[in-house]
């Protein structure tokens, strides 16, 4: 998302300096539905329920560790016991947060990379987030959904 407003905030800097203007040399502008096109996206769709999955794998895990805890009687074992539940869920947290960074930025990679292929190939020259189009410009969600879902990304 952050990629997204220095892009915005890039976009709005060119603007100001080229100008719009209705002559020859007059931008094109385009605008993308982010968040329609991400969840329109079938890889988005899978990559946020394996996710989820992940989730309530490790949800699970402590609940399975908690009922465990409860039948051990001596207060060593269940020192040790804890502490073994630590390193093991700060293990297991690790690898779920490297996953759900990876897929979001997979994810965010493709549509930047879907939405630069659909504006070349229409000749738009900017391409803006819906939401500071107040009137004008070519919508492209759909196309950038279409390009997406056609496999030519993951």
């Amino acid at each position: 998302m952050k990629k997204i407003k220095a892009i915005l905030l890039s976009a709005f800097t060119l603007l100001a300096l080229v100008g719009l203007n209705t002559s020859a040399d007059a931008q094109t502008i385009g605008y993308v539905n982010y968040k329609n096109v991400e969840s329109n996206y079938e890889y988005a769709k899978a990559a946020y329920k394996e996710i989820d999955t992940k989730y309530l794998e490790l949800r699970q895990f402590l609940m399975d560790k908690e009922k465990q805890y409860k039948n051990i009687d001596s207060p060593i074992n269940k020192k040790n016991f804890e502490e073994q539940v630590q390193k093991d869920f700060k293990a297991k947290s690790e690898a779920f947060d490297k996953l759900k960074l990876k897929k979001a930025q997979e994810v965010e990679t493709n549509i930047l990379e879907a939405t630069k292929a659909v504006a070349a190939d229409k000749k738009i020259d900017v391409v803006l987030d819906y939401r500071v189009i107040f009137t004008g410009g070519v919508d492209l969600s759909q196309d950038v959904i279409n390009y997406l879902n056609s496999g030519k990304f993951k």
